[in-house]
């Protein structure tokens, strides 16, 4: 097969690739990028194409390919080691810490504002809050679920009220 001939036949792929391409990467710059790639290692690697094969089969594998070696690349850079002696693998998108004194403060904030609830709905949030489901509560208050669930909806309801203006 001459260079033209594979030439032409790589063109006239062209068209079935871009959507593959889209497919794995969701953004049109990349698929672009992985399209082009594709070509170009198809046109390097023209000698191993087996004549009377499949073309599109051959360049799916080749983009598909390309695009898993991609995604392990980036997946292994946003790794980095720090080497301590304790040799610990460390990863970029770590959380910080918070801080234990502020979210004391919150807490108490939260029990003092539980606290002040009229009793109508502290009673039944501090049940659902400790744990206990609906109908639970309701089993022991001895009240319908439905005045349970709307009591547990409106003590949250004030006490994000409360939270917010302090």
């Amino acid at each position: 097969m001459s260079t033209v001939e594979f030439n032409q036949m790589l063109l006239t792929n062209t068209d079935f690739l871009k959507p593959f391409a889209f497919t794995l990467t969701r953004d049109n710059e990349t698929a672009k990028d992985l399209l082009q790639e594709t070509m170009f290692r198809a046109l390097a690697n023209r000698e191993k194409y087996n004549v009377g094969t499949n073309i599109k089969a051959w360049l799916y594998t080749i983009m598909r390919n390309i695009f898993i070696n991609n995604y392990r690349r980036r997946a292994k850079q946003q790794t980095i080691f720090d080497f301590t002696p304790n040799e610990f693998l460390l990863d970029y998108q770590q959380v910080t810490v918070a801080n234990e004194a502020e979210a004391n403060l919150q807490l108490k904030e939260i029990k003092k504002a539980v606290y002040e609830l009229p009793e109508i709905f502290k009673q039944p949030f501090t049940l659902y809050f400790e744990g206990f489901k609906y109908h639970e509560i309701a089993h022991v208050l001895n009240e319908p679920l439905g005045t349970i669930k709307s009591r547990i909806h409106f003590a949250r309801k004030l006490l994000k009220e409360q939270i917010s203006r302090n």
